[in-house]
């Protein structure tokens, strides 16, 4: 494992770079995010352990970051003073780019994977931006009426978008319908649904809404997003079937969860990221046999993965934390995989000013009760 301390600075989030291995980005903020200035940490990974190439100090917090798709050397952030800016590790000092419409803090920014030339933010504001880096101003505006602490184009569809809120609902925006007075939205999915029973009936168990914090896509299941949030519990949705409830739940965490990152590596593994201080390994359970398409890499049925765990893995669809990462000593805010490499590699930050790399295959195995 290695180390970086982003002294009197917290962190919030933290990205790999899709252009190199050795690189990752992390914004932070003085004072817990409260009050006070930001930075922007450029970190290398070298033999000799994790060094700051370079960093960018801004006047007010940065709670998110993304690295642009078409650039190597640039990234935006998400600011607390409702602006986005533009930076390039070529430059020193300031900003390329800054874009102000946001009314309140911006708690989300991501860049598309597929149409290179478009990002998206969200804010507390009750809306989602969609920019291009080369306009001075959106290109759409997304209204959701609640605050949006994340927002994430679909890795497999340049036009497909969506976002949770503290309304506790998944939202699916689809940029191809008509803007209409959906304004583009196609899906709004109650997250505290229960799931169905077997008899195709929802349990009569109510679950209250909560504030949903984030929100992922999985690599290799299109239709497949995993949500968490205030009530400690990480839910799989697929967007086929919008009124059945998800399709896994998976329990565990003491507080609330912050983050959570699918695996570019294998179809049925999740981390998440939470205010109990630890890191946490999960699959959903699902497997190659629960669809036609035997070539997904998952968990389960790569026996000879140097990522599988020694737990009595079954091959069934039922989800369950498979490791845990516990070397934080304060609230975990930000988690990422590498891209690149052996899979596995992945790196956090949170409010103890620390910056972590670390191999989730030492933390998988019997968990330790």
């Amino acid at each position: 494992m290695l180390e970086y301390r982003t002294q009197g600075f917290n962190g919030y989030g933290i990205k790999y770079s899709p252009f190199f291995d050795s690189r990752i980005a992390v914004a932070t903020a003085a004072n817990f995010g409260l009050v006070g200035n930001g930075r922007l940490y450029i970190l290398g990974l070298t033999s000799n352990g994790i060094v700051a190439e370079k960093w960018f100090d801004t006047q007010d917090s940065l709670y998110d970051i993304s690295w642009s798709e078409l650039h190597e050397n640039q990234l935006i952030v998400a600011s607390g003073d409702g602006s986005i800016k533009l930076f390039d590790t070529t430059l020193t000092e300031f900003p390329t780019q800054s874009w102000q419409e946001h009314k309140r803090e911006v708690f989300s920014v991501h860049w598309n994977l597929v149409s290179k030339d478009t990002f998206c933010s969200s804010s507390w504001d009750g809306t989602i931006k969609i920019w291009s880096p080369h306009r001075p101003t959106s290109t759409h505006t997304l209204p959701t009426h609640s605050c949006t602490y994340s927002t994430s184009f679909s890795p497999h569809n340049p036009s497909i978008l969506s976002s949770v809120s503290s309304d506790s609902h998944l939202r699916i925006f689809d940029l191809r319908t008509p803007p209409s007075a959906s304004n583009h939205l196609t899906l709004s999915i109650p997250i505290h649904t229960p799931p169905l029973t077997y008899t195709g009936k929802a349990p009569q168990t109510h679950i209250l809404p909560s504030e949903a914090l984030t929100h992922d896509w999985n690599k290799y299941r299109n239709t497949i997003l995993a949500t968490a949030g205030v009530d400690r519990t990480i839910r799989s949705f697929d967007i086929r079937a919008p009124k059945s409830g998800p399709v896994a739940v998976l329990e565990g965490h003491e507080y609330a969860i912050r983050k959570l990152s699918w695996s570019p590596h294998l179809s049925d593994v999740l981390l998440s990221a939470s205010y109990d201080m630890t890191c946490r390994i999960w699959t959903d359970g699902f497997t190659s046999n629960n669809n036609n398409n035997n070539n997904t890499p998952t968990q389960a049925n790569l026996q000879n993965s140097t990522m599988n765990y020694s737990g009595s893995g079954n091959g069934t669809t039922t989800g369950k934390e498979i490791g845990r990462m516990p070397h934080h000593t304060e609230f975990v805010t930000g988690l990422d995989w590498c891209l690149f490499g052996a899979e596995g590699w992945c790196a956090s930050c949170g409010w103890d000013e620390r910056v972590l790399v670390w191999d989730v295959r030492a933390f998988m195995g019997p968990l330790d009760r």
